[in-house]
């Protein structure tokens, strides 16, 4: 589990930003994490604002929401520059579904942590053909903080790192539950790819 370094006000007028990076396949709780994470911040009376990507609708038009159903109040967004406009002067931004968004992510993330702002986002690391998903390789690599989640296989019962696309789909983004994907351990993923 992860640990914040420090959760109180700032003992110093400069506040120190960081990167966060949470991420894992399908169904392995990296919603539930980014959430988690977010309420412990409200808790110590942080300002926080979450964000997600504008095309997300599939449980909530406007709140990020697990596949378990736990929520929290964010405002949709259609690019990531829009996340500069909106911050203000909170203390932490919460990005859900970090890979929807295109690479111009990797600055406004950066931009908002070097003004002092905790950045934690959230999103899948690999892409339905276990590739890695952009903006995200380039996210961990410049994070100070990055967590992998896992699932558990759904054909098997291992630990699972991969989303396999029931569906017949080429296009690399398609919004979907678990009537479209499932969680695969490396094993599983190769077999029902071959």
């Amino acid at each position: 589990m992860f640990i914040e370094p420090s959760l109180g006000k700032f003992h110093s007028k400069e506040r120190k930003g960081q990167l966060e990076v949470i991420c894992g396949s399908m169904f392995s709780g990296k919603t539930e994490e980014l959430i988690r994470r977010l309420n412990r911040a409200l808790i110590a009376k942080q300002k926080v604002e979450i964000f997600k990507p504008s095309i997300d609708k599939r449980y909530h038009e406007e709140d990020v929401v697990s596949h378990n159903e736990t929520a929290i109040r964010s405002t949709p967004v259609n690019f990531a520059e829009d996340i500069l406009l909106l911050a203000g002067d909170c203390d932490v931004v919460g990005i859900d579904e970090v890979q929807f968004f295109d690479n111009r992510i990797v600055h406004v993330a950066t931009v908002l942590a070097n003004s002092g702002k905790r950045v934690i986002m959230a999103g899948l690391d690999m892409d339905f053909e276990g590739k890695p998903f952009e903006p995200m390789p380039h996210l961990m690599a410049i994070a100070e903080y990055v967590t992998k989640v896992h699932a558990i296989c759904m054909k098997c019962g291992e630990l699972a790192a991969y989303s396999f696309r029931l569906i017949e789909q080429k296009d690399k983004v398609v919004l979907g539950e678990k009537e479209s994907y499932e969680a695969r351990c490396r094993k599983c993923f190769n077999e029902g790819n071959s």
